[in-house]
């Protein structure tokens, strides 16, 4: 089963230079607290990493970053900014083991069909050695559905959001809610979840 709905590939293939190259503020604050919870130096795989403004952010404070994107044409425009390649991978074919400190997942996992996402948060917990931190961004809602752009988005609440995490083994789970806005220029509540992998 695919995480990722035609409407969200259609979209990131036919506008991929545009939305790289869109006027965005790099979360700095929130990658300074995720990067504090990690040791000098970690490795780091960032999912969903778009033109990979934030994989340049981590980079250039020392760290082993994997930047990775499901879509051939923003890894590309990601590649062109970082300078060297990154990979192509959907989150259903994540098949590291204990490779990774922290997986940081800023407004990619939104994307996954709310069915899909307790196997993929599965695979993103394989994939971090114990003690390993994972930080995601969710667009808060009620119910699933598309935007504007026929993006799908799954749309949760912190409640759901918990449940989700839980069911799938993670600890340490905390929210936090911001607003702010998107690519459609529209109001969004944002959900930020942090969660750790458990010991064995």
């Amino acid at each position: 089963m695919t995480t990722i709905d035609d409407g969200n590939d259609r979209f990131y293939r036919d506008n991929a230079a545009a939305y790289a190259g869109r006027t965005r503020r790099t979360p700095a604050a929130r990658l300074d607290k995720f990067l504090a919870r990690l040791n000098p130096g970690a490795s780091v795989l960032e999912l969903g990493c778009g033109g990979g403004q934030d994989s340049a952010y981590m980079m250039a404070r020392g760290f082993d970053v994997t930047p990775s994107d499901g879509s051939p044409e923003m890894a590309a425009e990601a590649a062109r900014l970082l300078g060297r390649p990154v990979e192509v991978i959907r989150f259903e074919e994540l098949c590291w083991r204990e490779r990774f400190d922290g997986i940081w997942a800023e407004a990619c996992l939104l994307h996954v069909p709310r069915t899909a996402l307790p196997a993929v948060l599965a695979r993103i917990l394989l994939a971090l050695k114990v003690g390993g931190v994972l930080q995601a961004s969710f667009k808060a809602g009620d119910i699933e559905g598309h935007d504007a752009f026929g993006r799908y988005y799954n749309y949760p609440s912190r409640d759901w959001l918990r449940q989700q995490f839980e069911a799938t083994r993670w600890v340490g789970v905390e929210f936090g809610e911001t607003d702010g806005g998107g690519y459609d220029g529209k109001p969004t509540r944002w959900l930020h979840a942090a969660a750790v992998k458990p010991g064995n």
